[in-house]
């Protein structure tokens, strides 16, 4: 990957991969698709959101793959994967298409995985929610800074209030086909103000400048459509999984309202954190908060005694939501170590 999609050093600097392989969606879409960390160590699969790609995980991938084996890929029309041939490429099914084809490449029949998705990433575990592969191999799921339907109209990147105006004013902007542009302080400042909170470091601004710029045009114009058009509420009830849903305080993209109505959604839900004025680039903004909840659901769903389980001994076990506390699920001991996390148990 060229170090213009990317920082080249520091935190945010994507590590190299242990393998480099293709998927092959179900229209023939080819997606780019890493591994990381050991062979036989509990699986995570993380899914990027609109106008990202692999490198926007970087700091989970270089925590958690010293003793995970961590899964990532580009989805389609985004870092190594080329967008799709026809306008149909761009939809939800394609998405969960994307998501089964790489499941399939990387995964076991019946190996367990705790996946998690970022913004337009847990879009996808909600439209993958419902089918078999991804109830067969999801011991649990992270949702980040994400939503499930109405992103335009809740949106508060326009600073105006709730309407119809407003409404219009953020589809123009969220869809537009004006090129970004190089990564110059204007350009991080825009960032910065429509997706971060405001003490983002300029090492966070700076990783995420680059890989959002990297995103070309036509494929962010082509997923603005679907995202604007998003209904995925039934696939949020199709997520029978434990389910975890983690978002910023100050999130103008995916306002913290959206975590709140999933959390209240989920047939499973075992936390809702909300993070103190950080904004919709959560993995970036605050790192060891969504690595740590990850660790935390792999350590409760995916692992007994260190023991990798595969479908049948998760069935078998009793680590179901009725038998934990919510409470107890959220003490990962952020607010010690980070004081500016708050975590909060759903209802």
């Amino acid at each position: 990957m060229s170090t213009l999609m990317h920082v080249a050093s520091g935190p945010y600097a994507p590590p190299a991969p242990a393998r480099e392989l293709t998927a092959v969606s179900a229209d023939g879409a080819r997606l780019h698709v890493e591994t990381h960390g050991p062979d036989g160590a509990p699986a995570v699969v993380l899914a990027h959101g609109w106008t990202c790609s692999t490198a926007f995980w970087a700091a989970q991938i270089r925590s958690l793959a010293a003793d995970h084996r961590v899964i990532t890929y580009d989805q389609r029309g985004h870092g190594r994967s080329p967008a799709a041939a026809a306008p149909d490429g761009y939809s939800t099914r394609a998405l969960a298409d994307d998501l089964e084809a790489v499941l399939a490449a990387t995964l076991e029949p019946g190996e367990k995985a705790v996946l998690a998705g970022h913004s337009m990433g847990g879009m996808t575990m909600m439209a993958a929610a419902g089918r078999a592969a991804f109830q067969e191999h999801a011991a649990a799921v992270l949702l980040c800074s994400t939503g499930s339907s109405r992103l335009v109209a809740e949106s508060l990147v326009v600073p105006l209030r709730a309407g119809a105006l407003r409404t219009r004013i953020t589809r123009s902007v969220l869809g537009s086909r004006a090129p970004l542009g190089p990564v110059s302080a204007p350009a991080k400042r825009i960032l910065r103000y429509a997706t971060m909170g405001v003490g983002s470091s300029p090492e966070m601004v700076e990783a995420c400048a680059r890989i959002v710029h990297a995103c070309p045009r036509a494929v962010r114009y082509g997923w603005s459509h679907v995202l604007n058009e998003l209904d995925l509420d039934a696939g949020v009830r199709e997520l029978t999984m434990p389910t975890a849903v983690i978002a910023g305080t100050a999130d103008r993209l995916t306002p913290v309202v959206h975590a709140r109505n999933l959390a209240a959604a989920l047939p499973d839900c075992v936390g809702l954190t909300e993070l103190p004025g950080l904004g919709h680039m959560t993995p970036v903004e605050a790192p060891e908060a969504v690595t740590g909840r990850i660790r935390e659901l792999v350590a409760t769903y995916a692992q007994v005694n260190g023991t990798h389980l595969n479908a049948t001994d998760l069935n078998a076990t009793d680590l179901n939501a009725t038998d934990l506390n919510a409470t107890e699920l959220n003490a990962i001991d952020l607010d010690a170590a980070h004081p500016q996390v708050k975590g909060t148990a759903s209802p």
